[in-house]
């Protein structure tokens, strides 16, 4: 049962400095699913602006919004017909304007999410490429080709889309015959844009600067590892990556369109745009790049600040494997000086206690398809999710928590198959089930649904169905129950506020200090002179080390032992010194 601490005094929830988001405990906010102001079904801005005081009491320091951009919503936004503006399902301009400086007042900051590798098929350049002749100025916004073959009826080269199929579609020209093909990675709704193009380059920039004109604090960058094609277009000749996921610690091999050089160029140039304001605006990239040495590339003095730690998230629930990609991570990032930035959660990958429900293996687990058909234990996938949680808030760096996981919410894994709406559903011929699942609306009160998700009496259900049995993972049901995953959330925020280590150390060797090396089934360590974290991932009760007990996952019972898949935070005395050799 989580404890507090006594005595502690929380500081107003204020910005801390210009480097906040080395330390900060992020909350991203599924625009969608979140919370639907207008009764239609949608979350949308007036739902984020209403439960703004949730995201604070929960104790976070910013929010992170997936795209509110207008978009046909070929796949859920991520398809932008026009970066400057606001989504009409979602709100006004003025409500998103409303939305920051309120958050602002509450001590959060505002993340938005940036698409640079596409934009939809509806954005008015790739209209005016599509009107236009091969060879022009329109088309080269773009990746045009010319198709193989003696007809032309052949796709360009051998590259395949993310989300299944082909990654290049033929269009007509002006005659009504077919003509060339263009590129994209993702849905044929999603064409990848040229980034040799100075047209890109400046509106892109624009872009930056409209939102950060406005409020905007920083921006998450999706797909950042793939914006730079080889000119030349090359096929794959057999080489897969990068589908599905790298794999951790993989070598970097010379891909034409992931992680090349050139794509550092865009990032310098992002980087003064953001400097150039005060205080400066930060990223954080998602980038797919297994290789720490490569990952944190990115993270130069003059690019990026920060980026999701995928080989976390993907980490199966075992302690040497923790440990070693904790200790990878430090030390990768300890070289450019940056921070790494935790995660188990987001709305592209099964949730991780659902993932944890299942037999953990070496295998690392991203779609609900590797998952479904192993019966899952959900108490034992709840408990390892909850002392997971309390590890990666222990960690040096920040943090990123998905919406929904502190309310203990499990992977939907049974949504009807006509109710499905990710388009990977139909792109692999519904052999992946798609993210869904991850996506379904979140229960705030009440005992069915729309759980208070959509106001009373609203004329729509939820845009995507919400199961039977959630009005004990509500909001409401879980507030002041002292055992819930909520208020868990909200005291471990809690207490890594309080203490002053876990927030403003810089990041070094002597933040994170070992001190076991007997059992690779426990992650026992220190913060400086805060905290002492201790989890046990294995199935047999450890002992409790000595000293006062600040939080714990779960119940102890109170013997002197740790049970097992349950992690505790204790209190430091004053008079231990760390033992520097134990250092990662």
């Amino acid at each position: 049962m989580p404890h507090e601490s006594p005595n502690l005094t929380l500081p107003d929830n204020t910005f801390r400095d210009n480097e906040w988001w080395r330390s900060a405990a992020i909350y991203q906010v599924y625009i969608r699913s979140f919370a639907d102001g207008n009764g239609d079904g949608v979350g949308d801005i007036a739902g984020i602006r209403n439960r703004l005081s949730y995201l604070a009491e929960l104790g976070v320091d910013a929010i992170w919004v997936n795209p509110w951009y207008p978009s046909p919503m070929e796949d859920a936004g991520y398809d932008i017909s026009d970066y400057r503006s606001i989504e009409p399902s979602f709100g006004t301009m003025e409500q998103a304007e409303a939305m920051i400086a309120e958050a602002h007042d509450l001590g959060m900051r505002v993340i938005l999410d940036l698409v640079p590798n596409h934009v939809s098929e509806a954005h008015p350049w790739f209209q005016e490429a599509l009107l236009a002749q091969p060879g022009s100025a329109e088309r080269d916004r773009f990746h045009f080709r010319p198709g193989k073959g003696a007809a032309g009826d052949e796709a360009p080269n051998d590259w395949v889309s993310s989300f299944g199929g082909p990654a290049w579609t033929r269009v007509k020209d002006s005659d009504g015959n077919p003509g060339e093909w263009y590129l994209h990675l993702f849905t044929p709704g999603q064409p990848d844009v040229n980034w040799r193009n100075a047209d890109i380059r400046g509106d892109f920039e624009t872009t930056l600067r409209f939102w950060f004109d406005r409020g905007v604090d920083g921006f998450r960058i999706d797909v950042a590892q793939s914006l730079c094609k080889d000119a030349d277009l090359p096929d794959l000749n057999g080489l897969t990556y990068p589908t599905p996921v790298p794999a951790d610690g993989s070598e970097p091999v010379e891909h034409p369109h992931f992680d090349r050089d050139e794509v550092h160029d865009i990032y310098r140039s992002w980087r003064a745009v953001a400097d150039s304001y005060d205080p400066p605006r930060v990223f954080v990239a998602e980038a797919w790049v297994g290789n720490p040495a490569r990952l944190t590339r990115y993270l130069r003095p003059d690019e990026l600040h920060s980026a999701f730690n995928f080989n976390f998230l993907l980490a199966p629930w075992n302690g040497a494997t923790l440990r070693s990609v904790i200790d990878t991570t430090i030390t990768s990032h300890a070289a450019v000086n940056a921070s790494p930035t935790w995660v188990l959660s987001n709305h592209d990958g099964v949730r991780h206690l659902s993932k944890y429900a299942r037999p953990q293996t070496d295998s690392r687990t991203w779609f609900l398809s590797q998952i479904r058909d192993i019966p899952g234990d959900f108490e034992l996938g709840e408990r390892r999710a909850r002392a997971a949680a309390m590890l990666m808030l222990a960690l040096p760096g920040g943090v990123y928590i998905y919406q929904g996981e502190e309310l203990g919410l499990a992977e939907v894994e049974d949504i009807p198959d006509d109710q499905l709406q990710d388009p990977i559903w139909e792109r692999t011929g519904h052999r992946e089930r798609g993210r869904d699942g991850c996506r379904v609306p979140l229960p705030w009160s009440g005992d069915t649904a729309p759980y208070g998700f959509s106001p009373p009496n609203a004329n729509h259900a939820p845009w995507l169905p919400q199961p039977q049995g959630w009005g004990e993972r509500t909001v409401e049901f879980q507030t002041g129950k002292a055992d819930s995953t909520l208020e868990l959330y909200r005291s471990a925020l809690s207490l890594r506020r309080s203490l002053s280590a876990l927030a403003t150390e810089p990041l070094t060797t002597a933040t994170l200090t070992w001190m076991n090396d007997d059992n690779d089934q426990v992650l026992d360590f220190r913060r400086g002179s805060a905290l002492r974290c201790v989890v046990n991932t294995s199935s047999e009760p450890i002992a409790l080390p000595d000293g006062d007990v600040l939080l714990a996952s779960g119940p102890l019972p109170g013997n002197g032992t740790i049970p097992a898949d349950t992690a505790v935070w204790q209190g430091v005395p004053c008079a231990t010194t760390p033992d520097p050799t134990r250092a990662p």
